[in-house]
């Protein structure tokens, strides 16, 4: 069997601190994997600078020199993470059978590239990064992340368990992927819904080498979002669901209010009027909150505006 080309695409904001450790990890295992017989010659590391406002395209071009396997590839602006990482993978598709990606930080663990590529090599078209366990997170980070997760579930979109960008695709994958136009990126949930063959491999988060992470809670809650408006019209659904359990509840309520007044515990008119009126304004602002939302995102779509342009490339 001829030896798959293999591709590495790492997106990277303000990762100067980090950028030569990884850059020297992942060209290893390419240079490991090659006298292995594993992997071609032709395989590579690629760099996608978002938009950096540090050194990290200056970092990305000297090491691109300085060692045989490193791409890059510099943005025109900063377009965020997803973005970012989807412009790897289509400008470097057909270079490589299969592209890997990773983020930058250090914090998934490498070595498990090797078992990605044997189960690529055995045919699987995807191979997702999963975490095994999340012990080494902190209290609030562990239980928002199953939160997170659990609202996935409920609200149908479909994504793997404890996995990141952190997966292996082929290139048959990666041409399917190219025909999704749209604007709102939800990777975790684009891949799945592709299809073809998956398989996983387990693996240990690290704690990051260097620098700080740029996915705050702020961040993480809007990417949460992102992914349930962007995979699911259940929160369309819970607004006639909401609708419903009103009504219901101001019937009650209406009840409650003829038998006060008939036995006169409350002022008159005074249940009836402010109780209501609050309860129904909240529910009706939470409600156009949620379609706005989705039309939000559909003026975004509409306009098919570019969804990120390239300045520089490193070969």
């Amino acid at each position: 069997m001829q030896k798959p080309t293999i591709g590495i695409v790492s997106p990277c904001y303000n990762e100067e601190l980090v950028l030569n450790e990884t850059s020297i990890q992942l060209n290893t295992i390419i240079a490991d994997l090659t006298s292995q017989n594993l992997i071609s010659e032709q395989s590579f590391v690629a760099f996608i600078d978002d938009g950096s406002n540090d050194k990290t395209w200056l970092t990305i071009e000297e090491n691109a020199k300085k060692l045989r396997h490193i791409k890059g590839l510099k943005l025109a602006g900063n377009v965020g993470h997803q973005r970012a990482l989807l412009a790897g993978l289509l400008t470097f598709k057909d270079d490589a059978d299969a592209l890997i990606s990773i983020d930058a930080d250090l914090q998934d663990d490498v070595s498990v590239i090797k078992d990605m590529i044997l189960k690529f090599t055995t045919g699987t078209d995807v191979v997702y990064g999963v975490r095994k366990e999340r012990a080494t997170d902190t209290f609030f980070k562990r239980n928002t992340a199953l939160l997170f997760y659990n609202l996935m579930k409920k609200m149908k979109v479909n994504i793997i368990h404890n996995h990141a960008d952190y997966r292996l695709c082929s290139q048959r994958v990666l041409n399917a992927l190219a025909e999704f136009s749209e604007v709102n990126l939800f990777l975790r949930g684009i891949i799945p819904s592709i299809g073809f063959s998956k398989d996983v491999v387990y693996y240990d988060r690290l704690e990051r080498f260097a620098g700080e992470s740029k996915y705050p809670f702020r961040k993480m809650a809007a990417f949460a979002w992102n992914g349930v408006t962007s995979f699911s019209n259940y929160p369309l659904k819970l607004v006639t669901i909401i609708g419903f359990v009103i009504f219901s509840f101001c019937l009650m309520m209406s009840g409650y209010a003829l038998v006060a007044l008939y036995t006169g515990n409350v002022v008159p008119g005074w249940l009836s009027t402010v109780l209501p009126m609050y309860f129904l304004g909240g529910v009706q602002l939470f409600c156009f909150g949620i379609i706005g939302e989705y039309i939000g995102k559909i003026y975004s779509e509409v306009k098919q505006r570019p969804r990120y342009f390239i300045d520089k490339r490193i070969d």
